[in-house]
């Protein structure tokens, strides 16, 4: 089975440096969300954090030999795909949480970008922190 995705939007940021990832950046800049999805932003709020479902799109096509990876910042063993934040993978799906500044109108002024100007954004959802259930 295969599935299509539509982009919501897409990222703005003059950021020229961006960080590997979400939990190492301070870089602010914007999420522009497609006019048709403004309504759907309606309870986002300055001091929320949001989970941003994302497009690698400048990540070279995955092959097999891309299964075992070496984190670039890292001197550990090769590690499995699924065990890394490797733009590099079979489905280029990214996710980040970030904090929200403001929102207006269709734009949502974020900090903790690391992904490039230009991204494609997939989705956007509520963050909510795990616990677990206890009896």
């Amino acid at each position: 089975m295969e599935y299509v995705f539509k982009p919501i939007g897409y990222v703005k940021t003059k950021a020229t440096s961006i960080p590997r990832h979400w939990s190492y950046s301070d870089v602010e800049g914007e999420l522009i969300i497609n006019p048709e999805y403004k309504e759907g932003l309606k309870d986002i709020k300055p001091g929320d954090k949001i989970v941003v479902l994302f497009c690698f799109h400048k990540s070279p096509p995955f092959t097999k030999d891309k299964l075992i990876q070496r984190p670039p910042h890292k001197q550990e063993q090769p590690t499995g795909v699924f065990s890394t934040c490797s733009p590099i993978r079979p489905n280029p799906i990214g996710l980040s949480i970030l904090d929200v500044l403001e929102v207006k109108e269709n734009i949502i002024k974020v900090k903790r970008i690391d992904m490039f100007d230009g991204t494609p954004i997939f989705d956007i959802k509520p963050f909510k922190a795990y616990s677990e259930k206890v009896d």
